[in-house]
């Protein structure tokens, strides 16, 4: 486990994000997006004093933001022990992917008639695309969030969006813990610009089953691998 002073150190360089009103939302947020970039690894040990003194604010204030943040089931309070970042059972891997199937299927055969604004999902992408191309595998797996964020983005819906935001900063911590981004987002770049010229040829139906598919078989192959290393302890700080 790190020391409060490694936590910190990090942590001071985001006070500026928090600008002259820190609220318990823009804390969350922070802490939110680091989570999500696995600065903060599933298992770890959140430190009040450590954090609360890098952002410069108030104990209430940050326990505030843990709250909202074990709301979304991003972090897990033990009695007596503290916050920690929530390693996820098998099952929330599943049921994750059975969310985004609901959610994500239902924009796409749901958008009526073309042109879609894409130029979103086009960007995430080329830019999966180009981070492949680099070899940045954690790239790939940043643009593939992005690339399903700006899909359900497609519905205008900001309550859908707000959905997404969190079930996807979930799924996350299951990545964090296998730790293979270029095995388990790699495949998925061409399926990624198929489902993106299906939508730009204006076939919905297409694209929606295409999505169903990919779904399913990115389900399949990360809940074997995340149960493989979920049994053999293999996460954590």
């Amino acid at each position: 486990m790190r020391t409060t002073e490694s936590q910190a150190g990090g942590l001071a360089d985001d006070r500026p994000l928090l600008g002259r009103t820190s609220t318990a939302e823009r804390v969350a947020d922070i802490l939110r997006t680091r989570i999500a970039e696995g600065y903060f690894p599933p298992g770890e040990r959140l430190s009040e004093d450590g954090i609360g003194k890098a952002l410069g604010v108030s104990r209430n204030t940050l326990r505030e933001a843990f709250r909202l943040l074990t709301h979304e089931r991003l972090l897990v309070h033990q009695l007596n022990r503290g916050v920690f970042v929530r390693v996820l059972a098998v099952e929330d891997v599943e049921d994750i992917y059975r969310i985004r199937r609901l959610i994500e299927c239902a924009v796409v055969r749901g958008l009526g008639a073309p042109p879609f604004p894409l130029d979103g999902l086009d960007k995430a992408v080329s830019d999966g695309e180009r981070a492949a191309g680099r070899q940045e595998w954690k790239g790939v797996s940043t643009a593939n969030i992005h690339f399903h964020r700006e899909l359900v983005a497609l519905a205008a819906s900001p309550r859908t969006d707000e959905l997404m935001r969190s079930v996807l900063a979930e799924l996350r911590l299951a990545f964090h813990v296998v730790a293979d981004p270029r095995r388990l987002h790699e495949p998925y770049l061409v399926r990624n610009r198929e489902i993106l010229e299906r939508l730009r040829a204006g076939d919905n139906a297409a694209g929606g089953q295409l999505l169903a598919d990919y779904l399913d078989d990115s389900r399949t192959q990360l809940v074997e691998v995340y149960a493989r290393h979920i049994e053999a302890g293999d996460w954590g700080p």
